[in-house]
């Protein structure tokens, strides 16, 4: 077991941050009295009304654990027990959780490699081949992550030409928003922006990245899957009996764009890491930054060095290529102080 107290601040992953001080209030304003449960309070009810404010009056939101359940849940919606999700070989679904989406879904993921971890409409059509052969899995689902693996995002364009040429294909649109609210802060867009208006199906909006507890949503767009959504989400095992406390996290992010501060500042951080780590000798900036996530190929031995002070994550050990991730308490003097320790393990 690591022991915290030996490093000033993790740069490893933005889960490693505290609660906002304003989601952490909500919790506590959500915590006086009884209050049915499962859903059928009012704070559910006002986190179901600001999806629709936020996202459009078509779109339905559910509170959910965590951004590896909601995933589930999202997909399983749109998947039958034969059918195949087809998204970049970085994607979280096919990488950091644990083959959930084969196991518990019984789905095959067709992964594509790419350079920037984005996939392009080519990618989706010239995987189409096995389409209507019932010796291969049925292609349903095009999965994407907004922001990518990568730290890279994609713009409205892209988006909505993978919706396009999915849709195209009779196939769905999925994308797992774990760190949505820093693609949109990055683009400059609302988070409408990058889901309803260029016709994504289902995504996930995260919140626990973005200085929530325990609260991720899945939004539901494509009105012929509402239905099924409150007993998959049941059967998932992602329905909180306390659902005020989720709820209520989830609205104060999407009230007075506390996400979009948030994710800013988050981003800010990286660009300030990522300007001061160029001018380092020696570092190369390995993926553009364009979210909240540093990629930095160090020299040798200096990613050693810097673990001694630093928890940060190794992204390609063998081409020391680590990946450092800021929050929305990430502060100037936290970047600086590593930045210095940077300079002179490089030295």
């Amino acid at each position: 077991m690591l022991n915290e107290s030996m490093y000033p601040k993790s740069f490893a992953s933005d889960n490693h941050a505290g609660v906002h001080p304003d989601v952490l209030a909500a919790m506590t304003a959500a915590n006086h009295g009884d209050a049915p449960a499962y859903g059928d309070d009012r704070w559910t009810a006002d986190f179901e009304r600001r999806t629709k404010d936020v996202f459009g009056g078509a779109a339905e939101g559910f509170a959910v654990f965590n951004g590896a359940g909601a995933n589930m849940v999202g997909l399983a919606l749109m998947l039958g027990r034969y059918d195949a999700v087809i998204c970049p070989d970085t994607a979280h679904i096919a990488t950091h959780e644990t083959g959930a989406a084969e196991r518990l879904l019984g789905v095959k993921l067709i992964t594509v490699p790419t350079e920037d971890g984005k996939l392009r409409p080519g990618d989706i059509t010239s995987r189409l081949g096995t389409l209507g052969k019932h010796h291969e899995s049925q292609p349903r689902v095009v999965s994407v992550s907004q922001v990518t693996e990568l730290g890279t995002c994609y713009s409205p364009a892209e988006l909505a030409a993978l919706a396009q040429a999915a849709h195209d294909a009779g196939m769905r649109l999925h994308v797992d928003g774990a760190r949505l609210a820093n693609a949109a802060a990055h683009l400059s867009c609302d988070l409408r922006a990058i889901t309803t208006d260029v016709g994504v199906d289902v995504f996930s909006f995260g919140g626990t990245k973005n200085g929530a507890l325990a609260a991720e949503a899945v939004v539901v767009l494509d009105a012929s899957l509402v239905t099924g959504t409150p007993f998959l989400r049941r059967q998932s095992l992602q329905l909180a009996s306390k659902m005020r406390f989720v709820s209520a996290q989830l609205t104060t992010l999407l009230t007075d764009d506390l996400w979009r501060r948030n994710a800013a500042h988050a981003n800010a951080m990286a660009a300030r890491l990522a300007a001061g780590a160029a001018d380092v000798p020696g570092v190369r900036i390995a993926h553009p930054v364009e979210s909240n996530a540093v990629f930095l190929a160090l020299p040798p031995g200096v990613a050693a060095a810097l673990s001694e002070r630093y928890l940060f994550h190794y992204w390609d050990e063998a081409a020391c290529v680590v990946r450092w991730m800021t929050a929305f308490d990430t502060t100037p003097e936290h970047v600086d102080d590593l930045l210095g320790t940077l300079r002179t393990a490089a030295a």
